[in-house]
């Protein structure tokens, strides 16, 4: 093989040199594409994440509100039974009273409207103190059943001061469709 000559030596340098600039644009270009789909795949996978980071929290926050209401109201749906529901309603309403310092003189049920989403309709006679009759209606709320008073009749015995009787008729609501997730019709 012959010797190169100075020329031929700088050619191969100049085209050596060439040849390794156009591999690092390209290769790098190359490097950086799939850096850059890397990047891009990431922040779509960060932001599905966020979303359903977020729909999660959405679904937390709703349980912790029904959760609330629950304990609030002393309601669970899920341990109703329609069978038993308007005595048992009826049982804890009496309860509730005696708690508070009422007498029951009277309770009557009665079918409810099935249009309305009734289970039933209760009319309760109650008599005792002035603050123990208030106090009633507050704490039928808490009773663990859905209850809605539709009518409230407060009288005042002519022979008895400080006491009062009260007539009370409390609807109570069929919740079999909250168990089955239907929309009201409101």
């Amino acid at each position: 093989m012959r010797q190169l000559t100075d020329r031929e030596k700088r050619t191969l340098r100049f085209g050596g040199i060439g040849i390794a600039v156009y591999l690092l644009v390209f290769g790098g270009m190359q490097v950086f594409k799939s850096l850059e789909k890397k990047r891009a795949d990431y922040k779509q996978l960060t932001a599905e994440a966020n979303g359903l980071k977020s729909e999660i929290q959405f679904y937390q926050d709703k349980a912790a509100a029904v959760k609330k209401l629950m304990e609030a109201f002393n309601l669970d749906p899920a341990k109703l039974s329609r069978t038993t529901a308007v005595a048992q309603a009826s049982a804890a309403i009496q309860q509730t009273a005696a708690g508070g310092g009422v007498a029951v003189t009277s309770i009557r049920e009665s079918a409810g409207r099935p249009s309305s989403k009734e289970l039933a309709s209760v009319q309760v006679e109650t008599a005792g103190p002035v603050p123990a009759i208030t106090s009633l209606l507050g704490r039928l709320q808490s009773v663990g059943y859905p209850l809605v008073v539709e009518s409230v009749q407060i009288t005042a015995p002519p022979n008895q001061p400080g006491q009062v009787k009260m007539s009370l008729t409390i609807v109570i609501m069929d919740f079999e469709p909250w168990k089955k997730g239907e929309k009201p019709n409101a």
